[in-house]
């Protein structure tokens, strides 16, 4: 694949950012795109690997050396086509996905991996400029009907394949903008929101039909799908966020990270403040700011506060701080554990680890966060005797996670069974429920993932759905 050589002869050059204080500005995307030429020579790279690891550390086993080989002979309508076989959704794989791909690539033995995830987002983004990407119209329908109950990567991906089956698909969705965790979840400057919108306007021409602010076990029933669909899919989120369990915690300056992220996205769409904050608006805004978590979604956060203007951001985390570089010898080709540094980590932020969260202090509202050093040994945590101290903070924002799906209104409802986790039980095969005419996919049924692994499970679901639909099925896992 590629260039015989390429790997030889070209290092690895990758897309950057612009200039952080300019960003801070606005809550546009940042990243500049490599040029055509730069990109061609970026996929000659690809080194005809016996054992192509990348595909097996992709989740939806993306073919990265077929569309690199195309992409280095300029073939990019043919490339796109290879890319959508396995992922519906590439412009956002393209931008939010941690890329396990590169991790697995063998060049990343010498930490030199192929560009893979700025050729695949080059590849849609060409697609979509082109106009080549229409509705795929199914050539019959099959007269079957499904309810898709949620947006997120794993319902929309798994509503599209049904569509293109021939089903009639309808997408019910609680919030008043598709998207789930992409609308609502991820700041606009790592994805914008018009990509999701012209997806949707490609799957309704497809034949989905979507049905916003309607929540299935509030405003529709479990039983009133059930009547009136021949299977219905649970492809909603892991939503119920994990708490802090210290005193003070009550106070009104301690917020979750989701509550904190919606409302800038929602300001962001165009919603009046009210709209955006029917709670009480949350900023923060000229605020000493502490985000407890040190994932994808803290970072989130970090990035957020900073646009709106914060005085200054201490980003918290229980784990030990990871090692800057990863054993090779003991992590390759799987995805390792080491210190990653964000964008948003870049544009300023205070980050320290092994920490643990003792008592709000505030009496009205937040004043600061007292805390305790901790270390991990045989993998319980003890704290460091004389390490405590306090922190100054005005607003404690929650990014540790979440336990799995809220269980009120539709799952109580329809009374699927739970594994032991609280996710919905269903296996990888069937995905079928413990209830006949129920599936699930997505952080629902596997907890909290990345958006390539809900990709992945909406489009099994959706062939595992047709095939008990049909008895047969032509859609690829």
């Amino acid at each position: 694949m590629g260039k015989e050589t390429g790997f030889l002869e070209l290092d690895r050059h990758d897309r950057t950012y612009g200039d952080a204080q300019e960003r801070l500005k606005n809550y546009k995307e940042f990243v500049i795109p490599l040029p055509e030429a730069d990109l061609k020579a970026q996929a000659s790279r690809c080194m005809n690997c016996g054992v192509p690891h990348c595909h097996t550390g992709c989740p939806v086993n993306n073919m990265i050396p077929d569309w690199n080989h195309l992409v280095y002979e300029s073939d990019w309508k043919t490339a796109l086509e290879v890319l959508h076989s396995t992922n519906n959704f590439p412009e956002f794989t393209g931008r939010i996905c941690p890329a396990p791909c590169e991790a697995a690539c063998t060049l990343n033995i010498i930490d030199e991996p192929v560009t893979i995830k700025s050729v695949e987002c080059a590849i849609v983004d060409k697609g979509w400029a082109n106009g080549w990407i229409p509705p795929q119209v199914p050539a019959e329908r099959t007269g079957k009907t499904v309810a898709v109950v949620g947006s997120g990567p794993a319902g929309l991906a798994c509503a599209q394949q049904l569509a293109r089956a021939g089903h009639s698909v309808t997408v019910f969705e609680k919030n008043d903008r598709l998207g789930g965790l992409l609308r609502y979840g991820i700041p606009d400057f790592k994805m914008e929101k018009h990509l999701i919108n012209r997806r949707a306007v490609q799957m309704e021409g497809e034949g989905v039909t979507f049905r916003t602010s309607t929540e299935v076990g509030v405003t529709v029933s479990v039983n009133s799908l059930k009547e009136n669909f021949d299977a219905i899919v649970f492809a909603g989120g892991a939503e119920e966020a994990r708490r802090l369990d210290i005193p003070g915690a009550e106070l009104p300056g301690v917020r979750l990270a989701m509550e904190f992220l919606t409302q800038q996205n929602k300001r962001n769409a165009g919603d009046d403040e009210v709209r955006a904050a029917p709670r009480g608006s949350l900023t923060a805004t000229g605020k000493h700011v502490i985000v407890i978590g040190g994932g994808d979604t803290g970072s989130d956060c970090v990035g957020t506060s900073n646009r709106q203007g914060a005085a200054s951001v201490t980003q918290l985390e229980i784990m030990p701080k990871p090692p800057e570089k990863e054993d090779k010898a003991l992590s390759w080709p799987f995805w390792p554990l080491k210190l990653r540094t964000s964008s948003s980590h870049e544009e300023g932020c205070d980050r320290d680890w092994a920490v643990l969260t003792k008592r709000v202090v505030g009496d009205n509202d937040v004043k600061g966060l007292e805390c305790v050093r901790v270390e991990w040994k045989d993998g319980k945590m003890q704290e460091v005797a004389g390490s405590e101290f306090t922190l100054q903070a005005d607003l404690i924002l929650l990014a540790m996670g979440f336990t799995g799906p809220r269980k009120a209104g539709m799952l109580d409802q329809s009374t699927v069974a739970l594994d032991a986790r609280g996710n919905v039980k269903a296996d990888t095969d069937s995905y079928q429920t413990s209830d006949e005419k129920i599936w699930s996919c997505g952080d629902m049924r596997r907890g909290q993932s990345l958006v390539v692994w809900a990709i992945r499970e909406g489009r099994q679901c959706a062939r595992a759905v047709d095939e008990a639909l049909m008895g047969a099925s032509v859609l690829p896992r």
